[in-house]
């Protein structure tokens, strides 16, 4: 089955990282999360292969703890790879094309790049190839990939990681659940949704939030919950989006479950507090680190990890049973 091979490709490429990563050590640092570019890792110690130049452009919003994981990930393949590391973000898709612009004008040699508004992106990716500029895609957008001319997506199948969310839910019983979309026209999280819709055996409706607007966000699922009592889970799709999530329960008054995709410091901690019932692990660490290193494998050596098939870093469901053998690397912000 053209799933199962792709998990194994995965599988293989998980264990392959984590021995380079014993040999190379873990950073303990996250990149700082901005709209302005900025650079990091590389210090020419690594190997004896010509230093480079990577960009990476992305579709965070301002705070997202996840895009620090990436970014940490990134900036340890970079340190190993003699990589100059070139950071930017903005969640509007013109202003994200925008960026990926400016890399391509500054010649880099090769490109990062999430898909979560595709037609937004299409122009500025394909004048990157036809430059002969590698590009690889991560974390949203994996349908869009190849046909963009990217050398491979490196992240989770969203429709997959929904009906995995679905099914954990039909396990717990849960007969009515609220997904919560902090990003309107984010291909990647519509996905998430329907896939847990598909296979969710209750019912499921979606609610849109102002994701860079926590307190609006809060309110908005404080509102929901008061006005529908029948509602007994509901779904993030974020890790800062469970910590509002909770705090909406506790005004309204709710016995809703809290789920979640996405890790980070403070989801452990309510999973371990049984603030949370359970998240969706996509591992943005390896999505970060694997990127980095297959354009240097690519430049150096003509390498492609996963022969241009898709590379799985996800899901894996997390629950409270998984707190002990993660909470140190959450610290150090690697999970």
């Amino acid at each position: 089955m053209a799933g199962t091979s792709r998990r194994r490709t995965a599988a293989v490429l998980t264990a392959a990282i984590t021995l380079a990563l014993a040999v190379t050590g873990c950073s303990s640092s996250g990149g700082k999360q901005a709209e302005d570019e900025s650079a990091g890792g590389g210090t020419g110690k690594g190997v004896n292969t010509p230093r480079l130049k990577i960009a990476m452009v992305t579709h965070s919003g301002e705070g997202d703890t996840f895009w620090d994981i990436v970014q940490s990930g990134a900036k340890q393949a970079a340190a190993k790879d003699n990589v100059e590391f070139l950071y930017s973000a903005n969640k509007e898709g013109d202003e994200q094309a925008q960026l990926v612009r400016t890399a391509i004008d500054r010649r880099v040699d090769g490109l990062i790049v999430t898909l979560a508004k595709p037609d937004a992106l299409k122009a500025e990716i394909e004048k990157a190839v036809k430059a002969g500029i590698p590009v690889v895609t991560i974390n949203s957008g994996a349908q869009f990939s190849e046909g963009l001319g990217a050398l491979s997506h490196i992240g989770q199948d969203e429709a997959v990681a929904g009906e995995a969310v679905g099914e954990e839910l039909n396990k717990r019983g849960r007969k009515k659940a609220l997904c919560v979309i902090h990003e309107q026209g984010n291909v990647s999280l519509e996905e998430r949704c329907a896939g847990a819709k598909k296979v969710f055996e209750g019912s499921l409706e979606t609610l849109n939030v102002e994701g860079t607007n926590m307190p609006a966000t809060q309110s908005s699922i404080e509102a929901k919950l008061q006005s529908d009592k029948d509602i007994d889970t509901i779904v993030t799709l974020g890790a800062p989006f469970a910590a509002a999530s909770v705090k909406a329960r506790e005004q309204a008054g709710s016995q809703a479950e809290i789920d979640t995709f996405d890790l980070n410091a403070q989801v452990v901690k309510s999973l371990k507090a049984k603030e949370i019932g359970f998240a969706v692990d996509q591992q943005p660490y390896l999505q970060g680190y694997l990127a980095v290193d297959e354009l240097w494998l690519y430049t150096t050596n003509a390498n492609v990890l996963g022969g241009g098939e898709p590379v799985l870093t996800g899901p894996a469901i997390v629950t409270e049973k998984d707190v002990p053998r993660l909470e140190k690397y959450t610290a150090r912000g690697t999970r």
